[in-house]
């Protein structure tokens, strides 16, 4: 499963996988709850969960309950793009629960840790079989 955070101060995102043991602590959270970071390695820090997929790329819905998939008629997003006025369409979303069956979760800091920002959002670096150039 992969946490992807953002800060909203600097615009800029990260993610950051979690291991097995770990994802327990996050089955079962909804949508806008608020997490402890310590759960994907982020000590001090609280994260609000904003959204969730599935391994199919499959978004979750607020309105749906529970982890199952459903095919209600949508007029917006998550779920539908570029929605124009009055249109609307059966699309296939999640639940606003995390499972088993999630492979990513979105969200926010809302409090920051003693670790500093710049430290969260390093550039990876490159190794050192890859070819420049």
């Amino acid at each position: 499963m992969k946490i992807v955070y953002s800060d909203t101060k600097t615009g800029k995102t990260a993610q950051v996988d979690v291991e097995k043991e770990r994802e327990a602590l996050l089955i079962g959270r909804k949508i806008y709850e608020v997490i402890d970071g310590s759960a994907v390695g982020l000590e001090g820090y609280k994260l609000k969960i904003t959204g969730l997929s599935d391994s199919m790329g499959t978004p979750s819905r607020r309105e749906i309950e529970g982890t199952r998939k459903a095919r209600p008629l949508l007029g917006s997003a998550p779920g539908i793009r570029g929605a124009k006025s009055g249109f609307r369409r059966k699309k296939l979303v999640r639940g606003n629960t995390i499972s088993a069956d999630t492979s990513q979760v979105n969200t926010v800091i809302v409090e920051y840790g003693s670790k500093p920002i710049s430290e969260l959002f390093k550039p990876k670096e490159k190794k050192e079989d890859e070819k420049e150039g």
